[in-house]
């Protein structure tokens, strides 16, 4: 194992000891399991208990790591892949517990919780319905509008910024795939179709380097094309019918 990480594990070892002793295992991921951490990245740890009233998330500095948690335990953990990771098509939680460094070690325990966590990774996000495609359409060919017209390099960055989630997520999702979010997307397409990735890293950096949003409009095209092309007229969502005040 590399030094670093090593280091690492025995740092988050006394933080167990600290401030979760009752813990049964933490599952340390994040970039600096992967081997893509910075000198700014923080520690990802998923606390797991046998049993808890509730799980919470916590943020705190520990001897200069900023670090994110995530507590849990068996059913609250089972609960959050399943209802909250699955219906929002990014396996969160799901993947640092997979990738997660066992701490203190690896028990029946924990084989047990990542055991469940590949079962939710295996079985992928929930299928998107014609509504979610058709929703995912129409937002994307609003914002191409909107970036066709933009008046200014600000207004394109700021159009630009939100289709690159938009465009990212409607590739994953229309094809049965677990999406991502933030700095996580490039790498991800990047695993899946180099081609796509970099088309798609191509038409952005056009976009934000020179203002030339054609490159993204293309895209945005030839992506939504296999499921009906751009949607504007016809489209309509109800609101719940209990949605009023007297």
């Amino acid at each position: 194992m590399d030094l670093k990480i090593t280091i690492l594990m025995e740092l988050i070892n006394q933080l167990r000891l600290e401030k979760y002793p009752e813990a049964v295992v933490i599952f340390l991921a994040g970039s600096v399991i992967r081997g893509e951490g910075t000198s700014t990245s923080d520690l990802d740890l998923v606390v797991m208990y046998e049993q808890l009233p509730n799980a919470y998330r916590d943020s705190f500095l520990y001897r200069g790591w900023p670090v994110e948690v995530f507590v849990h335990d068996p059913e609250t953990l089972k609960y959050f892949m399943g209802e909250i990771d699955r219906p929002s098509g990014v396996p969160a939680l799901a993947n640092m517990v997979a990738e997660g460094a066992e701490i203190p070690g690896s028990s029946g325990f924990s084989q047990h919780i990542k055991a469940m966590a590949a079962a939710t990774l295996h079985a992928g996000p929930l299928p998107w319905t014609q509504q979610d495609i058709d929703a995912s359409r129409y937002l994307i060919s609003d914002l191409v509008e909107d970036i066709r017209g933009v008046l200014n390099k600000d207004e394109l960055n700021a159009t630009a910024s939100v289709l690159y989630t938009a465009i990212a997520n409607h590739y994953f999702r229309s094809n049965g795939l677990w999406s991502a979010k933030g700095k996580t997307i490039p790498r991800r397409l990047l695993k899946i179709d180099r081609e796509f990735a970099g088309r798609f890293a191509a038409a952005f950096d056009q976009a934000f380097a020179y203002s030339h949003p054609d490159g993204i409009v293309e895209l945005a095209k030839d992506l939504l094309d296999r499921y009906g092309g751009f949607y504007f007229e016809g489209n309509r969502m109800d609101a719940p019918s209990d949605w009023r005040k007297g």
